[in-house]
């Protein structure tokens, strides 16, 4: 019994890391980070966010399906308008946690900033 309780608990640790893994690929696009980063501010149309990244609409859409299916995004529909809003506070932490994290890595590491320039 405990070598299934066990086997149980490894399968959804599996599971829970593989879920990780394809989130935190969402976030490998640098254009979804500037995205995210406009949405912090409230909810926000496909057409707002492409004008203010001045991005094609049909770039934005696909990146904004791809943080939608993830369940990164929430949507609302008024009229024609579809407005897009982060799905959980929990995310922006977590993203600016990160950023500071990187933040101080890049400055303790000089190669990576060689590489910017």
């Amino acid at each position: 019994m405990e070598d299934t309780k066990r086997a149980e608990r490894v399968t959804v640790k599996k599971e829970i890391l593989e879920f990780h893994a394809e989130f935190c690929k969402t976030f490998s696009n640098p254009k979804r980070l500037e995205i995210l980063g406009l949405l912090k501010g409230g909810e926000v149309t496909v057409g707002d966010i492409a004008r203010k990244l001045e991005a094609p609409k049909a770039n934005v859409s696909q990146h904004l399906t791809v943080m939608r299916m993830m369940r990164i995004l929430r949507t609302r529909r008024d009229g024609t308008n579809v407005y897009y809003r982060i799905a959980d506070t929990k995310i922006i932490q977590a993203c600016s946690l990160m950023q500071v994290a990187l933040a101080q890595l890049m400055k303790a590491v000089p190669m990576v900033q060689s590489k910017k320039r």
